[in-house]
């Protein structure tokens, strides 16, 4: 058997001499022998190969298909592709794919599916587990769990839906072989896996060290500095490469700014929508650098888990990771079939906050679980989304977030029927194990720091990364910064470019995008809006100056608001040269703002003044006849409409009025906009360009 399996592999590889690398053929013998295992392995080792190859062998022998449960659909595609190489025949039933669903789930029952690989989510999809998983399941013949750390509650990547893998391998029978593999796991995670997929699993476990990477760690508080060294670097960097950061408006800047240097650098993130025509772009990106069509991805977390590029010559991090593991998984993208790939990490002075909005972010509180039941529990008929949105003053995604930890506890608190919530007899006096979210969020601190030292480190950089991991043997590299300074990057930045970076950080403009749509359910009886914002009611596009409190301006715009309570004549300047450069047109002729009963001159201030700087006249049109909550404190948007409806009134008579500038200070869920300008709209404004000096808008990944 191990003959014809080294045949395949050496097919898969296209090299007739290539042999099996320590503990892969031991764990497809394991398979083989129907047992339960866990394989630990440095990232490029060959996990994916072991698990096609047992599949391949025992569909020889008539066994049913693999159910391959993988966390990323980038992870999948690749997977697909190793698959076809060596006559697999695996197919995915994902979000995306949801036309070619009947086809798969016929193919399967006729056993013409080697492997079908799902995401963990696909398990609480009721129509997947009626439909294909309880017709296969008797079926099986290999179960896999790839990067199982997510399983762990302890791991880096805890996902809550792979809680119910657990689950579904109590339901398949026991004599199924189970393969779980991952890279990133250190010895309490590991415990942790292998007491959930049973105390008969043999592990495999190698040795962490990635021979090929130079590593090597920068301290560069600077945005504008690592964008600096970056824009000098990356040309004289081999091959092609990742750089990664912390969240996606820091990709999307940041891959700009490598453009406008003359470096072929795309963004990738995980709100690249798909084409209209449901082409995936974040796949055509992929494929790009796996081609080696584009010098550079600058990427979130979203690429990550599984993508295999053997020659990728380079990975960097703008910004420090929250952990050890997460730096080794990503990291170790580099290098795979190359003598020598470069491991950059760069430390900025955002990245410890960035790090505890994770952290902090990480558990649903317990006052969200409570308003979601009690809401629940109220209702006769259950409630949608939508309608807890409207009964509850918390965010859409948090209340999603919340409903799919209540989802996979055991028992659930909560159910599905149709598109509605109702609550479960489990539902009475539940409360969240505080003592285990504090447990989770003290390791999270533990790895913040371990990152931090990890930065500072004088010793073995990969070394230091393995005893992290508790790789049983650990040793210096000889490649890194620490072992052979002589053979790392020079670390110095011109200060000219520097300051051009400062520059395109103040000019990093955002787009202020009208909406299109009124809240259901009616949040505005007083206004009369509901459902389409029509043409004739709605703003034009707007301008943001800057990020809240980021690089560029948006700490000046702080200080303003909250310090000195007067805004800056340089952020006067600053617009004046934002708006020249966007050129709107029409052009506005006259300038108005958002008043506030609670700083009632500090907007009103600052938007006289830019009306001088622009030879406009101003005109306070709009009054605040009611006093609100701040909008801050509303956290979705039916919530955020109904807290605005009758808050305003337009003194000028109804009649043609020319184009104008509405200005406010902050802007994020765009509704005090939005109404403001729907009102002098209706009052006879030809056109509306909401302005305003920064934008709060946390997007991460």
């Amino acid at each position: 058997m191990r003959t014809v399996a080294l045949n395949y592999l050496r097919t898969a590889l296209n090299n007739p001499h290539a042999n099996f690398r320590d503990g892969q053929w031991e764990s497809i013998e394991g398979l083989l022998a129907r047992k339960r295992m866990l394989v630990v392995q440095r990232t490029g080792w060959g996990k994916s190969m072991v698990y096609f190859l047992a599949t391949k062998l025992m569909r020889r022998q008539g066994f049913g298909p693999t159910l391959l449960i993988s966390p990323l659909l980038s992870l999948m595609r690749n997977q697909l592709e190793a698959a076809s190489r060596i006559g697999v025949t695996a197919k995915t039933i994902n979000s995306i794919n949801n036309d070619k669903w009947d086809q798969i789930q016929g193919e399967l029952i006729a056993d013409k599916v080697d492997v079908l690989l799902i995401s963990p989510e696909r398990l609480a999809n009721a129509s997947f587990i009626h439909d294909v998983l309880s017709v296969i399941a008797e079926k099986i013949g290999l179960f896999v769990v790839d990067e199982a750390h997510c399983i762990s509650d302890w791991g880096h990547d805890f996902r809550p839906d792979y809680r119910r893998i657990v689950r579904v391998l109590q339901a398949i029978p026991s004599n199924i072989p189970v393969l779980a593999t991952t890279a990133t796991a250190n010895d309490r995670v590991i415990k942790d896996v292998m007491s959930q997929l049973g105390d008969d699993i043999d592990l495999f476990r190698g040795s962490l060290t990635r021979e090929s990477l130079k590593l090597q760690n920068i301290y560069m508080p600077s945005p504008a500095a690592r964008m600096a060294w970056l824009a000098q670097t990356i040309p004289n960097l081999p091959g092609s490469g990742i750089i990664y950061t912390l969240t996606q408006r820091d990709a999307e800047r940041l891959s700009e700014w490598l453009r406008i240097n003359g470096i072929d650098a795309k963004v990738y993130h995980a709100g690249i929508p798909s084409r209209e025509d449901g082409t995936s772009v974040k796949e055509e990106l992929e494929q790009q650098l796996l081609n080696n069509e584009v010098k550079v991805l600058v990427a979130t977390v979203a690429l990550g888990m599984g993508f295999d590029k053997p020659d990728l010559g380079f990975v960097i991090h703008f910004q420090r990771p929250a952990s050890v593991v997460h730096y080794y998984q990503q990291v170790g993208r580099a290098g795979r079939a190359v003598d020598e790939a470069y491991g950059i990490l760069l430390c900025g002075e955002e990245d410890d906050h960035i790090a505890d909005f994770f952290i902090r972010n990480a558990f649903p509180p317990q006052t969200h679980i409570t308003a979601i039941l009690e809401a629940l529990d109220r209702s006769d008929d259950g409630l949608s989304v939508p309608s807890l949105q409207s009964a509850l003053n918390l965010k859409k995604s948090h209340i999603e977030k919340t409903i799919r930890f209540l989802t996979v506890e055991s028992p659930s608190p909560i159910t599905k029927v149709g598109s509605k919530w109702h609550v479960t007899p489990a539902a009475v006096n539940y409360k969240i194990n505080q003592v285990y979210v504090d447990e989770i969020t003290q390791i999270r601190r533990q790895e913040q720091s371990q990152m931090q030292e990890y930065m500072s480190h004088q010793g073995c950089l990969m070394a230091f990364l393995e005893k992290a991991l508790d790789d049983p043997h650990p040793g210096k590299c000889g490649k890194c910064k620490n072992c052979n300074s002589e053979r790392l990057l020079p670390e110095q930045y011109n200060d000219k470019i520097a300051n051009r970076a400062t520059r395109f950080l103040k000019r990093s403009y955002q787009k202020i995008k009208p909406r299109k749509q009124w809240p259901a359910h009616n949040p505005m009886p007083v206004y009369g809006f509901t459902g389409n914002i029509r043409e004739e009611l709605r703003a034009s596009e707007g301008r943001a100056l800057s990020l809240w409190r980021d690089a560029g301006w948006g700490q000046l715009v702080a200080e303003g608001k909250y310090k000195t309570r007067c805004f800056s004549g340089e952020l006067v300047t600053a617009c004046v040269d934002m708006i020249l450069d966007w050129s709107p047109s029409p052009v506005p002729q006259w300038v108005t703002c958002i008043p506030s009963l609670n700083h009632p001159e500090l907007v009103p201030d600052f938007a006289k003044r830019l009306a001088k700087a622009l030879n406009l006249p101003f005109i306070p049109c709009i009054e605040k006849i009611r006093n609100n909550r701040q909008q801050k404190f509303m956290e979705n948007s039916f919530q955020q409409a109904k807290n605005l409806d009758g808050v305003f009134n337009i003194n000028p008579e109804p009649k043609a009025y020319s184009p104008c500038l509405l200005i406010d200070d902050m802007v994020d869920s765009r509704w005090t906009f939005t109404v403001a300008a729907a009102l002098l709209r209706k009052a006879g404004c030809e056109t509306v360009y909401p302005l305003a000096l920064a934008l709060n808008s946390p997007r991460m990944n």
